[in-house]
């Protein structure tokens, strides 16, 4: 993470060549830094150039404004979370290894020293209605994720195992947000061994349609 010391004018200098794709990644790692540390409507796209060690014009030649840079934001944050989750419940073909799997995505997201995980569960623009929809995006896709597994293994019928998901994802969600703040003592393992037994007590109880 770049330190409030961050020589602006050097790292103009190194990253004037920079090719247009590695340079809109570092303007988002940029503007990542900032908005997390301020919130939305604190930030000024003046701090985003600063700390990227770019001009405003350069940081407009790809974002053409501040809240479009926080939904290109938002875009790279709602992928890493649901390509996490889809990624756990392919590791293991074990149905209780998965719950477990799928519940340290969400632990291992909100842990992370970006503090990326603020702008899906903690963003100040849950009002405008292009936020809400990438927001509700990972709850859908990740619950839609894991209601196909439930589907397959059970044989509940589709709208039963996405509430069983949606219920899933929500429970990750929340714990994993409240550990990180208000868990003292709890490790990370420990605490997904809790929310994931507890889970698990509940999933696991629907027979598998298929034990062959």
């Amino acid at each position: 993470m770049v330190s409030e010391s961050y020589d602006v004018e050097a790292s103009r200098a190194r990253a004037v060549r920079l090719p247009r794709r590695e340079r809109r990644q570092q303007l988002m790692a940029a503007a990542l830094e900032v908005f997390v540390a301020q919130g939305y409507h604190a930030a000024a796209m003046d701090d985003i150039a600063e700390r990227a060690g770019v001009s405003k014009p350069v940081l407009y030649q790809h974002f053409p404004g501040k809240f479009e840079l926080y939904l290109a934001l938002l875009d790279a944050s709602a992928d890493a979370i649901i390509g996490n989750c889809r990624a756990a419940l392919e590791s293991t073909q074990d149905n209780e290894q998965r719950v477990r799997a799928a519940v340290d995505a969400f632990y291992a997201y909100v842990e992370h020293e970006t503090g990326a995980f603020r702008l899906v569960f903690e963003s100040d623009l849950t009002n405008e209605p292009a936020v809400r929809q990438h927001l509700e995006r990972v709850t859908t896709e990740c619950a839609d994720a894991i209601a196909a597994v439930i589907h397959e293994d059970t044989g509940l019928p589709a709208p039963a195992a996405r509430l069983l998901a949606v219920s899933l994802v929500g429970m990750a969600q929340v714990s994993s947000r409240f550990w990180l703040t208000d868990a003292a003592g709890i490790s990370r393992d420990q605490a997904v061994a809790l929310v994931s037994g507890l889970l698990w007590r509940g999933i696991g109880g629907y027979p598998l349609e298929h034990t062959d």
